[in-house]
C-alpha cells in the first residue's frame, strides 16, 4: 500500500521567482479612466459648445455659479445659458435677467467664425440693460506656433 502522507521537503527545492507584471489589469484600468475623461471631459464646458477665437495670453478667470454664459454660433444664433433665443429677443431677456440679478456676471463666447458685429450687437444690449461686469471668453493660443 502506498503512502498516502508525503513531506513538503521536495517543495524547498530552488526554484526561479517569477517576477512578471502582469499587465493584462493594468491596461484595463488605464482604459475604463480614459473612457471616463472622454465622457465627462464634454460636459465641463459650461453653456454651448463654441468655437473660440485663440490669443495669446487671455486673462483666467474662475467659472461662478453667478456667471451667465451668453454664446453666439457661427450662424448667428443667440444662446443665453443653453437656451436659444431669438435676435429680437435679446434685449427683453437680458432686462428680465438683469431685474432679478443685477449685479450677475456675465461671459460672451463668440465662435470665431461669427460676424464681428453679431458679438458687437449682444454686448451692446449687455451695456444698454446695465450690466457692468461683461467678458469675452477666448482660447489660450497652443504653443510658440499657435493655434
Amino acid at each position: 500500500m502506498k503512502n498516502q502522507w508525503h513531506s513538503s521537503v521536495d517543495k524547498l527545492q530552488k526554484t526561479n521567482l517569477n517576477a512578471d507584471i502582469n499587465v493584462t489589469p493594468l491596461v484595463d484600468v488605464c482604459l475604463v479612466l480614459l473612457i471616463i475623461f472622454m465622457v465627462v471631459t464634454p460636459m465641463l464646458q459650461k453653456g454651448v459648445a463654441v468655437n473660440l477665437p485663440y490669443t495669446s495670453d487671455p486673462e483666467k478667470t474662475p467659472d461662478t455659479d453667478k456667471q451667465l454664459q451668453i454664446s453666439v454660433k457661427a450662424d448667428g444664433t443667440v444662446y443665453v445659458g443653453p437656451n436659444a433665443i431669438r435676435k429680437e429677443q435679446v434685449r427683453s431677456t437680458l432686462e428680465e435677467i438683469h431685474q432679478r440679478t443685477p449685479d450677475r456676471e456675465i461671459a460672451v463666447k463668440g465662435d470665431k467664425l461669427v460676424k464681428y458685429g453679431e458679438v458687437l450687437d449682444v454686448l451692446k444690449s449687455l451695456r444698454e440693460v446695465g450690466f457692468n461686469d461683461v467678458g469675452l471668453i477666448a482660447q489660450p493660443l497652443k504653443g510658440p506656433g499657435g493655434a
